[in-house]
């Protein structure tokens, strides 16, 4: 539920705060007052339209932020959002309080931002819209939304499990429809495509390619073209370190460290200080020895051999070629394509039997959504029937007497659709129905499109009544109903009143009336003046806590404030607080 507004610089108000709580909150003042401002702002911070009009005049900006309390509902709801669109950290716990902020710059530029961070209109409309509904001169209006009322529909029928286990069905039916239509692609190219497919394997598995064999051969082409200048350095090293029978004067370097150890040691026995010297010169004599080995080794493996050269280029060349061919950055990467060329190859060859087993796994899952859907559209219309009586009742009783309400559930016949008895009839994830709420406001008028009926305060007591109706099924947890009470009277105004506060059950409810009978429900009440400061205009809206101050302005929205008129309005009070403590006794 909304907890907290803060307001600056937006229309005729300056700076605002103010914090709401649960049940029934209204907010009342004389016309252009500015309540009506107050319901513009959360609008604003839902995703509405930002005109530079609403910026104070003489300001740079307006501000406008609300703080979100979250309910295990919302939370489920909105965490996927906040973690799709990098608002909170994937594994982070559920938010219990969530912040929004509006900036409405003077220029008509506007900066939206959810938990600091800034989005676009199109997330803060998708997100806005999980937390509350504005109902009355608005057009944020979800109960007018078609695509709304069949979730509504089946909420209010519990059918959302069988839904579930419906879509899950079609789900396993579009891959398999995905399947088959590649399989029914043009034969000839599916031949063209399996022999290009078995010749692209063949020429892998003949080129017998080993991942990682082109760094070993490079490495073999290295020392095989250098192979003489290789020979030469290493007889050079050899000779220095064993001497040359060309130079039988010249002692090599092995011969003379071992000298030196021996001379060393003779030392180390006159001079002990000398010993770790004898014995360090040892190591670096016994390295010596084993480098000398190492290089006469490999002095006997290298070898000019221009045939392995070129085997070894041609090799490379191949590879070389393998990769351009099939745009690989290595052989890995070659033989993977190999492997996936296969698996596609043998779905190609089986093709006709894959084909026959993908039919009758499509036919089975029709029969199954043909069934499920076909008891889900039964449960529909026994609802509808329900749903479609309990709202006229209730728009009885808010002076719309006159009118009818309709659940309309249709079905399309489709060649390609589920299979219901002799028909086929489209088709998708919430099963075979299309409803649509339908209603006339006046008699004599056709049933049409509920968006289509009817405006204003007209529209927000069937937006009452069908919140009502819809409670149990509507999750979103703030309603804001604005000029509901547009053509009722005082009688009316009650009932209306009561309804209003037995929604507060499961959602927080503001209003903006002018009738007093409706006022007197309320949980918090919230008055609206308008005061003119150094020759400014300006809006103050201030709590009224105490029930003496809202006796008086119930007797202003009487048009008595005198004794009578007080006396009128605390018995609206009294009336409105025996209504409440008897339907939900204070624990």
């Amino acid at each position: 539920m909304l907890t907290e507004i803060r307001i600056q610089n937006f229309a005729i108000i300056d700076a605002l705060e103010l914090s709401f709580g649960g049940g029934l909150n209204v907010i009342t003042g004389e016309t252009g007052a500015g309540k009506s401002i107050i319901i513009d702002a959360v609008e604003l911070l839902l995703g509405g339209k930002a005109d530079a009009s609403s910026v104070r005049a003489g300001a740079e900006r307006a501000l406008v932020e609300g703080v979100f309390a979250l309910n295990a509902y919302v939370q489920a709801e909105l965490m996927p959002i906040l973690q799709r669109e990098d608002l909170v950290e994937a594994d982070a716990p559920p938010l219990t309080e969530l912040t929004i902020s509006r900036e409405v710059r003077a220029s008509g530029r506007s900066i939206a931002r959810v938990e600091g961070v800034t989005v676009n209109l199109d997330i803060l409309g998708e997100i806005g819209e999980k937390l509350v509904d504005v109902h009355g001169q608005s057009a944020h209006l979800s109960l007018l939304k078609p695509s709304a009322h069949i979730d509504l529909l089946d909420r209010y029928a519990t059918l959302m499990d069988a839904r579930e286990a419906l879509s899950a069905i079609v789900v396993r039916l579009t891959g398999v429809r995905r399947d088959i239509k590649m399989l029914l692609e043009d034969e000839a190219s599916l031949k063209r495509r399996a022999l290009r497919l078995r010749d692209e394997v063949d020429e892998i598995d003949a080129s017998a390619l080993v991942a990682g064999e082109d760094d070993l051969l490079k490495a073999e082409r290295t020392r095989l073209a250098n192979s003489e200048q290789l020979a030469r350095l290493t007889a050079e090293a050899v000779a220095l370190l064993y001497g040359s029978d060309e130079l039988p004067d010249q002692v090599g370097a092995v011969d003379q460290v071992m000298q030196a150890v021996v001379l060393l040691g003779k030392l180390a026995t006159i001079d002990a200080a000398h010993k770790d010297d004898r014995d360090i010169l040892n190591d670096i004599s016994a390295q010596i020895e084993e480098i000398s080995t190492t290089l006469r080794r490999y002095l006997d493996d290298v070898e000019y051999n221009p045939e392995r050269l070129e085997e070894v280029e041609e090799r490379l060349e191949l590879i070389s070629t393998m990769k351009k061919r099939y745009s690989a950055a290595s052989i890995a990467e070659i033989l993977a394509y190999a492997d996936k060329a296969r698996e596609e190859l043998e779905s190609l060859e089986n093709s006709e039997e894959r084909l026959a087993e993908l039919r009758e796994s499509e036919q089975a899952m029709l029969l199954q959504i043909g069934e499920l859907g076909e008891r889900i559209s039964r449960a529909r219309n026994a609802a509808a029937q329900q749903l479609g009586a309990r709202i006229v009742t209730e728009l009885g009783d808010l002076r719309m007497a006159s009118a009818r309400f309709e659940v309309s559930i249709t079905q399309v016949e489709d060649e390609q659709g589920a299979i219901v008895g002799d028909y086929r009839l489209a088709f998708d994830h919430t099963g075979l129905d299309h409803v649509e709420f339908m209603m006339s406001a006046n008699p004599g008028e056709p049933l049409r499109p509920l968006a289509k009926v009817a405006s204003g305060g007209e529209a927000a007591r069937i937006m009452l009544a069908l919140k009502r109706v819809l409670t149990a099924a509507d999750h979103t947890p703030t309603l804001i109903f604005d000029e509901i009470d547009t053509g009722i009277g005082g009688r009316v105004g009650a009932v209306v009143g009561e309804k209003l506060w037995e929604l507060t059950g499961n959602h927080q409810v503001m209003v903006v009336t002018h009738l007093a009978q409706l006022a007197g429900y309320a949980d918090r009440h919230f008055h609206v003046r308008k005061l003119v400061d150094s020759g400014r205009t300006r809006t103050q809206i201030e709590p009224l806590a105490e029930n003496e101050q809202r006796a008086a302005e119930l007797a202003a929205m009487l048009g008595t404030v005198n004794e009578a008129g007080l006396q009128s309005a605390r018995e609206l009070l009294s009336y409105a607080g025996d209504y409440k403590r008897q339907r939900r006794p204070a624990p």
